[in-house]
C-alpha cells in the first residue's frame, strides 16, 4: 500500500464552439442577410475541498479530467450549447502546483468556496457579427476558442494541531489510537505506517485538538531517503510536535540520539519546524523497573534541558492525560495561523499561450487593407469586448507589445489604411 498524497494529473477545461455561417433563406427574402449563431462555450474546470475525503488515491486512480467542448452554434441565429463544467474535489490541506514549473497555483488549506482552476474557451461569434458597409454578406465566422490544458501536481499536505514524530514502532500509532477516535493499522513489526492518520484529542466541553499521526521518519529523510519527501511535507502545516520515543530501548536504539537526529531531519528540511513548540513522550515506561525508568529520563532531561519530558505508556495510559494536557496548553498558546502556500501563478497564465503564432498580410481582394489572423488573436478576441473603452485599449496594446503594428508597417500599411481582424476594421493612424 502507497500513500497516496501526491499525485500528477491531465486537467483540460472545454473547448469553446465555432460561430456558425448561414444566410437566411426565406420564402420572400431571396437575399437574406448572416444569420450564423455564436458557439456556445466551453465548460469550466472548479476545485473544492471535501471534508470528507483525506487522501488523494482517487487521482492515482484516474489521472485525465476534462470538461465539456461548447457546441457549435447553428442557422436562425441559434446558440451553440454551452460545454458540462467539472469539479475535482480534494481533501483540506491540497496544494495544486504547475507540474511543469512547479509553481504554486492554489493552497486549498481551508478553502470553503469553490476555486475556478480553468476557464473553458469562450465560443466563437457566427458570421451575423461581421456585417459591415462594405461586407453585408461575410462567410467566415469566428473560432471557438482553443481549451486550456494543463499537467497540475497535487500534494497533501495534512492540517492538524499536533504532529506526533518519531522512528517506526515507537508508539505513535498506539498513541493515537489511545487517545482519539482514529483507527490507524498497528501490528508488532519492524515496519512503518505508510498512511498519516488524523484523529481529535476530546478533553471536554470545547477543549481538544486535532493530532497527526506523521509516518515513521528515518535518518536522510529531509534528503529523500526512503518516504522522506512524502513524510516531512505534513508537519508543515502542524503547530505543536511531540517526539515520541522508544524509552525502554526495545529495538536498541539510544533515544537520545533519535531525537537528536529527528531534529536535524526537521531543521534541514524547513528550519522553521525546528523552531515549533515541542515535547517529549517517553514512551513504553511500562516494561522498566523503577531505576530504569529514573535513569532513561535523567538522561533525556540532561539531553534536552529546554524541553519538557512526559513519561507515558500509550499501552496502558498511563501519563497519557498529563502529556495531552500540557499540550493542549500549548496549542493555545500557539497563534492559529496554518501555514499557507501562497499563489505563484494566477490561473490566466495556465491559458496564456505566447508561442501561439500571429500571421500578417496585405489582402488582394481589398486595397490598402492589412489582414491580421492566428490562433492567439482568435484567443484574444474571444475574451475582449472591443466595444468597451478598456477593452479597446487593451486590444491596441495587445497590437504594439506583439510586434504586429511594426510588422503591418513593415508590410506597407500607411495612415490611412484599413486594418482588418477576423471581421473587425480599424483604421489606422501614426
Amino acid at each position: 500500500m502507497y500513500f497516496a498524497d501526491r499525485a500528477k494529473i491531465y486537467v483540460r477545461s472545454g473547448k469553446g464552439g465555432d460561430g456558425h455561417v448561414s444566410f437566411r433563406r426565406e420564402l420572400y427574402v431571396p437575399n437574406g442577410g448572416p444569420d450564423g449563431g455564436d458557439g456556445g462555450d466551453g465548460g469550466n474546470v472548479y476545485v473544492v475541498v471535501d471534508p470528507g475525503l483525506n487522501t488523494l488515491t482517487d487521482f492515482r486512480n484516474i489521472r485525465k479530467y476534462k470538461a465539456g467542448d461548447g457546441q457549435e452554434g447553428g442557422k436562425r441565429n441559434c446558440h451553440g450549447a454551452n460545454g458540462a463544467d467539472i469539479t475535482l474535489k480534494v481533501p483540506p490541506g491540497t496544494v495544486i502546483r504547475d507540474f511543469e514549473t512547479g509553481k504554486v497555483i492554489i493552497d486549498m488549506a481551508d478553502r470553503t468556496e469553490p476555486f475556478t482552476l480553468m476557464y473553458g474557451g469562450h465560443g466563437g461569434r457566427g458570421n451575423r457579427h461581421y456585417v459591415t458597409s462594405v461586407m453585408q454578406a461575410p462567410k467566415y465566422a469566428q473560432p471557438g476558442q482553443p481549451a486550456t490544458e494543463k499537467y497540475l501536481m497535487l500534494e497533501l499536505k495534512m492540517i492538524a494541531d499536533v504532529g506526533l514524530v518519531g522512528f517506526p514502532s515507537v508508539g505513535k500509532s498506539t498513541l493515537l489510537a489511545a487517545v482519539t477516535n482514529a483507527r490507524p493499522k498497528i501490528a508488532d513489526y519492524h515496519f512503518t505506517t505508510l498512511v498519516p492518520n488524523l484523529g481529535v484529542v476530546d478533553l471536554g466541553p470545547d477543549r481538544g485538538f486535532v493530532m497527526a499521526d506523521i509516518p515513521g521518519i528515518i535518518e536522510g529523510a529531509s534528503e529523500g531517503v526512503g518516504l522522506g519527501f512524502d513524510f516531512l511535507r505534513h508537519i508543515e502545516r502542524t503547530r505543536v510536535l511531540i517526539h515520541v520515543i522508544d524509552a525502554a530501548s526495545v529495538e536498541e536504539r539510544d533515544p537520545v540520539e533519535d531525537i537528536a537526529v529527528i531534529n536535524s531531519e526537521l531543521k534541514t528540511y524547513n528550519a522553521e519546524l525546528a523552531e515549533r513548540p515541542m515535547v517529549i513522550a517517553a514512551n513504553k515506561l511500562d516494561i522498566l523497573d523503577e531505576a530504569a525508568r529514573a535513569a532513561v529520563l535523567k538522561k533525556l532531561h540532561d539531553a534536552f534541558p529546554d524541553t519538557e519530558v512526559y513519561p507515558i505508556s500509550a499501552a496502558t495510559g498511563e501519563g497519557v492525560k498529563e502529556l495531552l494536557e500540557a499540550v493542549y496548553k500549548l496549542v493555545q498558546m500557539t497563534p492559529k495561523e496554518n501555514m499557507v502556500f501562497e499563489s505563484e501563478m494566477d490561473v490566466e497564465e495556465l491559458k496564456d499561450s505566447p508561442e501561439l503564432p500571429i500571421y500578417c498580410s496585405k489582402s488582394d481582394e481589398f486595397k490598402d487593407t492589412y489582414m491580421v489572423e492566428g490562433p492567439r488573436v482568435e484567443r484574444m478576441l474571444g475574451y475582449t469586448n472591443l466595444e468597451d473603452e478598456k477593452g479597446f485599449l487593451f486590444f491596441q496594446n495587445f497590437m504594439k507589445k506583439n510586434g504586429i503594428l511594426d510588422e503591418l508597417i513593415a508590410l506597407g500599411m500607411k495612415e490611412g489604411d484599413t486594418v482588418n481582424v477576423y471581421g473587425h476594421e480599424f483604421v489606422y493612424y501614426e
